[in-house]
């Protein structure tokens, strides 16, 4: 009886609850990050392609703020879903670069 109740224990521990603080700061976070790309943009006094890198640079970060925060990518137990998303960026980019060799060919 005493090691069935040790069983029960062990299977009744819950997951620690985050709260809302962290969701809070990554979504002040995420606006912050577009506001600096829709500000970039929209001020038209910057050089193209520094506007181009700025605005690379914000969607990355942006990226890794949705994946880390509301995709929960930063907990375990997410391998299948980090499997997938890097299966299809490996995809994307060896399609982006055999698309480049067939214009340039």
């Amino acid at each position: 009886m005493a090691s069935n109740h040790s069983a029960t224990e062990q299977n009744t521990k819950r997951h620690k609850v985050e709260g809302p603080k962290k969701h809070i700061v990554a979504f002040i976070f995420s606006i912050l990050l577009t506001f600096i790309a829709f500000a970039t943009v929209i001020s038209g006094e910057i050089n193209k392609d520094f506007i181009y890198i700025i605005l690379l640079g914000t969607a990355v970060l942006q990226v890794f703020v949705q994946m880390a925060f509301w995709m929960h990518m930063k907990d375990r137990g997410h391998v299948f879903a980090l499997i997938g998303i890097l299966s299809g960026v490996f995809v994307v980019f060896t399609c982006v670069i055999m698309a480049e060799y067939w214009v340039w060919w």
